[in-house]
């Protein structure tokens, strides 16, 4: 699955993990993507939404 979101274009980023001792590994900083059958451009669809986008009310979900 698409880890971006279809309504504010949220994407994984890169970052660093720093140990106690300072040693440093990459890592990806992932968002919360949920399928979702919602409205988007006027058609019933399954997309790809990040969460804070669904608690924001961006999106109108269709049971």
């Amino acid at each position: 699955m698409s880890q971006v979101c279809a309504i504010c274009g949220k994407h994984p980023t890169a970052g660093r993990n720093i140990s106690h001792s300072h040693r440093v590994t990459n890592r990806t900083f992932k968002p919360n993507i949920q399928k979702v059958t919602a409205l988007h451009e006027g058609k019933v669809q399954k997309i790809n939404v990040c969460t804070k986008c669904l608690k924001a009310d961006k999106v109108e979900r269709v049971y």
